[in-house]
């Protein structure tokens, strides 16, 4: 599916067809402790669920699709539960890549790099190396990521410059290890009943559509994406412009 953006919104062009969906992946812990399970069993549920929406975002046509998976503030959580997902991070990158490679996707990691482990940087490298070819859609995993920080970064490798819009997306784009310009956020979907970006994308979901769902994250499947994007679609997106009917 494909949402063309309004003729006034000023966007970088994207490299891939089709709309850019952002997924604030929310509810594994719940859903874990719903079902008397531990906190790691949750994430596991949850990563099982986000190769399913990979693929029904591929069979979609959604050219863009990039992942909430840990947030810089995230740190803050016990040690143990960290350490796991670290493991379970590097673990998915592994097992996902051959999928990815075949399936067309072009994979990269967004976020801070210099406090993940060694070992999962080593991983990031070679999985975004050996996915680099891929222009069926690009999937974007945040990790260790914070909308302002990269906010911040980028406006502080400015030095004074004057950009426009477009250019320093681009430069918060790099900032975070992307190279690509893929541009704002199309539609926001966020599960697990929550209603707020927490730090995620923010310059780039300044004319985003939400869609929010009590869903938690594992409970969340392929005619749940399919009826955001419909939803998505039969919303009218004016970027600050009137209604067309208003209009004509």
């Amino acid at each position: 599916m494909q949402k063309s953006r309004h003729s006034g919104a000023q966007s970088v062009i994207p490299s891939f067809a089709g709309p850019h969906v952002a997924v604030i992946m929310d509810g594994n812990g719940r859903w874990a402790t719903a079902h008397g399970l531990s906190r790691s069993a949750g994430h596991e549920a949850g990563l099982r669920t986000a190769r399913e929406i990979v693929e029904a975002a591929v069979r979609e046509g959604v050219g863009t699709l990039t992942l909430y998976a840990f947030s810089s503030d995230n740190w803050k959580r016990p040690t143990p539960e960290v350490t796991a997902l670290m493991r379970l991070f590097r673990r998915a990158l592994l097992g996902e890549a051959k999928r990815c490679l075949e399936n067309g996707v072009r994979l990269t990691i967004l976020g801070r790099r210099d406090r993940l482990p060694s070992s999962l940087r080593h991983t990031i490298d070679q999985v975004e190396s050996l996915t680099a070819s891929g222009a069926r859609m690009h999937l974007r995993v945040a990790v260790d990521y914070s909308a302002r920080d990269a906010v911040l970064r980028a406006a502080a490798a400015l030095r004074g410059e004057h950009v426009s819009r477009e250019q320093f997306s681009e430069l918060i784009a790099r900032v975070d290890h992307d190279r690509l310009p893929v541009g704002e956020v199309d539609l926001l979907i966020r599960t697990g009943g929550e209603q707020r970006l927490s730090d995620f994308l923010l310059w780039e979901c300044a004319y985003a559509e939400l869609h929010f769902t009590r869903r938690l994250w594992p409970e969340f499947g392929h005619a749940d994406l399919e009826a955001a994007l419909f939803d998505f679609l039969a919303r009218e997106r004016r970027f600050g412009g009137v209604p067309q009917a208003v209009a004509g």
